[in-house]
């Protein structure tokens, strides 16, 4: 009998969601999405993974222009939004890709190139048999660090207590992160409050906000 060989299989750090589409929606990624997609090649200096419906990604961009910004996010209709504001805010720093954020790491993005990488409330996976889904752990936390120039930040935020106290862990875990505060960071003004963490607040959740940077 002969055996087959398989590629190792992936472990994806996200649930696919298409959403409902508006026309508003529609008309973004038919007129918007090669405008302003991301190409292999194109410099970037703060990467955003999970950009969600775009308005913090596009707040920080328009408020940073002298940096380049690279959004992921694999929600249509928030990849859809996004192109919406970057057109109707004249953005010229900012691309968006829909990928796998880890794929385009690895392939796309220079070791030792980026300023920063953005990691805002990403699905926690709370279910203990999903804690390899997440975002936040040892190997993925690595090949993000290595893109990082010394200097650079990984910043992270998330409003689940359970996966706050696990990246930071991690993230104190890795030896070539020093955390820029004690234990946690004070909310930065930088990063705009979203809906999401709106309704975390109204709920009772606190936001906890991590930021290391590469020694």
């Amino acid at each position: 009998m002969h055996t087959v060989d398989r590629p190792p299989r992936i472990v994806r750090t996200y649930h696919p969601r298409r959403g409902r589409l508006s026309g508003r929606h529609f008309d973004a990624l038919e007129r918007l999405a090669a405008r302003y997609a991301f190409a292999p090649g194109d410099p970037v200096d703060v990467l955003e993974i999970g950009s969600g419906m775009g308005e913090a990604t596009a707040q920080m961009a328009a408020a940073d222009p002298g940096r380049r910004y690279l959004a992921v996010e694999v929600h249509t209709p928030g990849v859809a939004n996004l192109l919406h504001l970057i057109e109707d805010g004249g953005l010229t720093n900012l691309r968006v890709a829909s990928i796998d954020a880890m794929e385009l790491v690895r392939d796309d993005i220079p070791a030792g190139s980026l300023d920063a990488v953005h990691v805002f409330f990403p699905d926690p996976w709370p279910k203990a048999r999903h804690h390899k889904r997440r975002l936040i752990v040892p190997e993925r936390v690595a090949l993000l660090r290595e893109r990082l120039r010394p200097g650079g930040v990984l910043h992270c935020a998330t409003d689940d207590e359970g996966y706050a106290h696990a990246m930071r862990e991690t993230l104190d875990a890795d030896p070539g992160l020093v955390n820029r505060h004690d234990g946690f960071a004070p909310r930065p003004a930088h990063r705009p409050l979203t809906k999401f963490e709106l309704r975390a607040v109204r709920d009772g959740r606190p936001s906890y906000d991590l930021m290391y940077e590469r020694t």
